[in-house]
């Protein structure tokens, strides 16, 4: 590899470094990828990703087969590595040569081919719906094996000639869900839908071997011991049944149906379950609540909702629907489970996204899970240790085989596939990161690689974030300081090839250096408003990180900014405003203002680091001003390469001054008081008035003119006097007009500009 590999704990150190103060810098950037999230969003070819973090070869993995039929259930292996394939639409017996030949050996009247198992060259398969179990031998025709001779035509689906088939057993069920032979050459049959296994003898003997009260039972394998384990559907157990027939329920999962189980040579046994379980419905009192199942009405056959790929009535299996494997529909993803041989229980995988169809185990004892419907394959090592190792080129992973030399065969629906899986690693793989966006033009500076073995290191640019619209091309980063040399650009993009040696290669992290053009940040919008006063917010005492270790969010990233706290005061004025770095650098602000006719901005507050501030109003004479905000992201940068944005807020008028009452005066006219005044205001126009006779209810008075538009308004009104308390009824207007000049009365008036500033005034008719 290219010298970067050399020096990796080296590299590792000044990584480590650089993260240290880039995470407080707001000049160079880095993006790195190391965490198996991250790492997931790429392109793996031949590499696998481990959880841990880190890519390594996945081991080798080639497609050997691709049937007619689109789903492929089951899948078994002779000595020989003969592969025998069990599959629907159409439902079919495949029969497949280590050399990827292929012939048709049976074809049953029923929909599918659900299950199937090899005993000394005789296959037997399971059928579903109205299951029965079918032995599928060879004719003996005293030649020897002369199936190389025939030439079935695949593509009409002509059952080979040298094979013939019969119904070996028939238990009168809707489905055979697994077929297991134990070392005495009984074969057991899991059916549902009332949940029975069947023990058939190699003389033909048969009958009910075990009686579950769950609707399926879903899957078989044996312990070293020769104990029978199920796994169920409905309340998700995993029974182990003794020779005799008397089960014991080893564990409940938490999902609802058991899709498959494994037993290493230690004697653990592992389960994958799915499913959520709903209680209520489908019960089974002695283990727990089942899942839901609601019947289809197309042809008796029921349709899950939300659960299992079974019914009441049995699965989904109209070939040209939806992937009807056991599983479909299944809600919550999927856990793996293993249980030790005293029987206590571990959850070792879990997963959101993927379903687990099947279990095996690698030549180094690693287990290996097929999932969808996304078709991949894990590798799960330990409690949240595992790697995905491959994307099959199927929808689903469903079953797994013997391969001669220590390998697998693998099984995949839409399409369906055989698969050969290992046992080495790839001799090369690729993996070509998720595209990094910088948000702005960017100078690419230097990769730094951790991991170790043959590994080549690639880097492209460019500025359309599809980098099949003319990208620079992928240039190897083989310079001693991990220069990259790509073009300046907004979004780039590393690959990293692995090829087999001693050590093996590995990747662990690779980080991009870059720095981003500085751009001049933006005031978006400048708010003023007068009778506010904003409250200083907190500042915490240590600066608060996020994961990653940055103070702030990376250039174009959402921020999240506290609603600023404020009150009212009416002789303050609060100034706000909104602005955005698109550097995401830091700003400082500085506030000027400028009043009508004057052609100088005058400075306000420098040094601004809030994006508000407020101050008293009695520091700006009444009139028209206009604020302005000017932002710098000088902070982030050297002196003299700073940036600077400004933006004037909408002219506001500020009038702080009440207006003056004059020429207030008041007299008694008749039964009548006669009141007179003007109200002036210096600024802004005369809103409205009012008076009060005797602290009497606030009554509103028009001026003069009636339009009250003017700074200087006229009131001349007549209101009647007030009776007084006490005093009874008047007999005469004589007598009224002599009561109302005989008593004091207080005549109160206040007048209100158009920036309800007040003032009032009284005066008093003094009695004769």
């Amino acid at each position: 590899m290219h010298a970067l590999q050399t020096y990796p704990r080296k590299l590792a150190l000044l990584g480590t470094i650089l993260l240290t103060h880039i995470a407080f810098a707001e000049g160079t950037r880095t993006w790195e990828q190391s965490k198996f999230d991250d790492l997931t969003k790429g392109t793996a070819t031949g590499v696998a990703i481990r959880s841990v973090g880190g890519l390594e070869l996945a081991p080798a993995f080639k497609a050997l087969y691709t049937a007619p039929s689109t789903y492929i259930w089951s899948i078994a292996s002779d000595d020989a590595g003969t592969i025998y394939a069990a599959t629907g639409a159409p439902a079919r017996v495949y029969r497949i040569t280590p050399d990827g030949q292929a012939s048709t050996i049976f074809e049953p009247t029923e929909l599918q081919v659900q299950a199937l198992v090899v005993d000394k060259g005789v296959v037997y398969a399971g059928t579903a719906p109205d299951g029965k179990v079918y032995k599928i031998e060879r004719k003996s025709s005293g030649k020897g094996d002369n199936s190389k001779t025939s030439s079935p035509d695949r593509s009409k689906g002509q059952v080979d000639p040298n094979w013939t088939s019969s119904v070996y057993f028939d238990p009168a069920t809707k489905y055979i869900w697994d077929l297991a032979f134990d070392g005495s050459g009984n074969l057991f049959v899991a059916t549902g839908d009332r949940g029975e296994i069947y023990k058939v003898t190699p003389k033909g003997d048969h009958a009910v071997f075990f009686k579950s009260d769950e609707s399926h039972i879903r899957v078989l394998a044996l312990d070293s011991k020769g104990n029978l384990l199920a796994g169920s559907d409905g309340s998700g157990l995993i029974y182990r049944i003794s020779p005799a027939g008397e089960g014991f329920v080893l564990y409940s999962a938490p999902k609802k149906e058991i899709t498959a189980l494994a037993v290493d040579s230690m004697g653990n046994i592992y389960a994958s379950a799915v499913g959520e379980k709903r209680p209520g419905l489908n019960p089974a009192p002695n283990f727990g609540q089942p899942g839901a199942v609601t019947p289809s009405p197309s042809a008796g056959m029921g349709v899950p909702t939300g659960g299992a790929g079974v019914g009441a009535t049995g699965p989904l299996i109209a070939p040209m629907m939806a992937f009807p494997a056991p599983g479909l529909g299944a809600t919550g993803g999927s856990e793996i489970y293993r249980l030790a041989p005293d029987g206590s229980p571990r959850r070792l995988w879990t997963s959101r996204e993927d379903i687990v169809y099947a279990l095996a185990f690698d030549n180094q004892g690693h287990l290996l899970a097929g999932t969808g419907n996304r078709g991949h394959i894990f590798a799960i090592r330990n409690d949240d240790d595992f790697s995905d190792l491959l994307k099959a080129g199927s929808s689903q992973v469903t079953a797994f085989a013997k391969a001669p030399g220590g390998g697998l065969y693998a099984s995949g629906s839409n399409l369906g596939k055989i698969f050969v899986l290992g046992p080495g690693p790839q001799s090369e793989g690729t993996y070509e990161s998720d595209i990094f966006d910088a948000k702005i033009f960017s100078r690419w500076g230097r990769a730094e690689f951790r991991g170790a073995g043959n590994v080549d290191l690639f880097a492209r640019s460019g500025n359309v974030d599809n980098p099949d619209r003319n990208w620079s091309p992928w240039k190897k980063i083989d310079s001693p300081d991990g220069t990259t040399g790509i073009p300046p650009a907004r979004f780039v993009q590393w690959k990293a090839v692995l090829h087999s040696g001693s050590p093996a290669p590995r990747v662990e992290s690779v980080t991009l250096n870059y720095l981003s053009k500085n751009v001049a940040p933006d005031v978006d919008d400048v708010g003023v408003q007068v009778g506010v006063r904003y409250q200083p917010l907190p500042r915490p005492a240590v600066p608060i990180t996020d994961l990653s270790g940055s103070i702030t969010p990376g250039p174009g990233q959402p921020h999240f900014e506290p609603p600023v706290p404020t009150t009212h005061d009416r002789d303050s004025i609060g100034v706000k405003w909104v602005a955005h770095d698109d550097n995401d650098d830091q700003l400082i602000y500085s506030l000027y203002y400028r009043g009508d006719g004057e052609t100088r901005w005058l400075l306000l507050k420098d040094d601004l680091t809030d994006k508000f501030y407020s101050f008293d109003a009695s520091l700006l004479p009444d009139g028209g001003y206009t604020f302005k905000v000017l932002a710098s992201d000088a902070p982030s940068h050297s002196p003299g390469e700073e940036l600077t944005a400004e933006k004037e807020s909408p002219r506001v008028e500020i009038d702080t001054t009440p207006p003056q009452i004059e020429n207030l005066s008041a007299s008694v006219d008749g039964d009548k008081i006669h009141v007179a005044f003007r109200g002036a205001d210096g600024f802004s126009p005369i809103k409205r008035a009012e008076f009060s006779v005797d602290a009497g209810d606030w009554q509103y008075v028009e001026p003069v003119g009636q339009i009250s538009d003017s700074k200087t308004e006229n009131y001349d009104f007549r209101v009647a006097v007030p009776s007084e308390a006490g005093s009874g009824p008047s007999t005469s207007g004589k007598t009224k007009k002599t009561e109302a000049t005989s008593v004091e009365h207080v005549v109160v008036v206040r007048v209100y500009d158009r920036f309800e500033n007040m003032s009032s005034a009284k005066t008093v008719i003094r009695g004769k």
